[in-house]
């Protein structure tokens, strides 16, 4: 009997109540004629991916966005309900909503959305403090970050995620310090933290120089793995941070190489041996003919290359023996480099493998890019 795969499925929600000043993501002022027309677009692929998924088990469903939850618990639990019939979902999949605080307050609302079936939440809070919430564009304030963690454990949901941005304009490291503690207090399950980046194109570009400096942020940085790990939070990526067994299975697909169907204008997918993306192009989903922005097979050697980029942003790191059991190739040529990393305190052998350090993963960009410089050298193309 042939071994069923795993899948992940993202969803991708493009609408919003307003666009931060820091989005760079796709999404759009929400139009609530859209919605309905949106959701039979997203079914329309649903049917035509649902044969190609036939020897798939969904392990995950993550509705990310702009903002899932402006859809309504309505919407989603059709959407939810119209998943399980084109796929095989597993019995105790992670099904996680993304939701801004602010469309977060009602608990029978998300008491219908625990019953459909999502069983994780993720909410935005950014900061929790409302001068710097303003001064990145959020509508939400702190005050509703509180209302809906509460609305969200009443409603049963015991899988709670925030989000944290640090290196917001004029902060500095005991403001970042509240933040850390505030969210902590609030009991979630998982912490992403992220740096802020101003993005070409995004408002907050222009304002740029108001953002703390690289030293600035990477003690933020530091700070943040410190204080989470004292408070019984795992580091196991990069930015991310959970009670044990709490991490994002959905997220750790992404890093891992596992498969994922990625559904929306806007969304990317790494599925049956070929990487593609939907065009950023609501008007053209919602027509039934949205078009490609890529979508090429990944030859071996661009796998070979995608496990150096992303498994060192694991805590775990990467396993020489995995390494080689996966491609045939001998791991020993990045040996002499890792061990220099040891040295400079950028990374740690343990159990075999290599993982990088709170100070290496500051510089993870440079040990990525020499890693990748010494495969080429070691394993030309052919």
């Amino acid at each position: 009997m042939m071994r069923r795969k795993n899948l992940g499925i993202y969803v991708h929600v493009p609408f919003c109540k307003q666009k931060c000043v820091y989005c760079d993501f796709y999404s759009l002022p929400r139009r609530e004629e859209d919605m309905d027309a949106y959701l039979a677009a997203l079914e329309g692929q649903l049917a035509r991916f649902s044969q190609e998924a036939a020897d798939y088990d969904v392990a995950s469903v993550y509705f990310g966005g702009g903002t899932p939850s402006y859809l309504g618990p309505d919407r989603l639990g059709r959407l939810l309900r119209g998943i399980r019939a084109a796929f095989h979902v597993s019995y105790g999949a992670e099904i996680t909503l993304e939701a801004n605080p602010d469309s977060a307050q009602n608990p029978e609302a998300l008491s219908v959305l625990h019953l459909a079936g999502f069983n994780r939440i993720s909410l935005g809070m950014q900061s929790a403090d409302d001068e710097e919430l303003r001064a990145i564009g959020r509508i939400h304030t702190v005050t509703q970050v509180r209302a809906a963690v509460e609305a969200a454990r009443r409603a049963g949901f015991d899988n709670l995620s925030l989000d944290l941005i640090y290196g917001l304009p004029g902060q500095d490291l005991p403001r970042w310090q509240k933040n850390l503690a505030a969210a902590v207090e609030l009991s979630p399950e998982h912490l992403s933290c992220y740096s802020l980046k101003a993005e070409p194109g995004t408002p907050l570009y222009a304002r740029r120089d108001s953002l703390p400096d690289g030293d600035a942020q990477a003690d933020m940085y530091l700070e943040t793995v410190d204080f989470l790990e004292a408070q019984g939070y795992r580091q196991y990526e990069i930015s991310n941070f959970a009670k044990p067994g709490r991490e994002s299975r959905h997220n750790l697909k992404y890093w891992t190489q596992e498969e994922y169907l990625g559904l929306g204008p806007g969304a990317h997918s790494d599925f049956q041996g070929r990487r593609f993306a939907w065009s950023r192009d609501l008007d053209a989903y919602l027509t039934g003919s949205p078009a490609y922005s890529e979508n090429q097979p990944l030859s071996q050697r661009e796998r070979q290359r995608e496990y150096l980029m992303l498994r060192p942003r694991l805590a775990r790191g990467v396993h020489p023996a995995h390494f080689e059991g996966m491609f045939g190739l001998d791991f020993s040529p990045f040996i002499p480099f890792l061990e220099r990393c040891e040295a400079a305190g950028y990374a740690l052998r343990r159990e075999g493998a290599w993982s990088l350090t709170p100070q290496g993963f500051l510089v993870s960009n440079q040990i990525i890019r020499e890693l990748l410089a010494l495969f080429d050298q070691a394993y030309p193309p052919a």
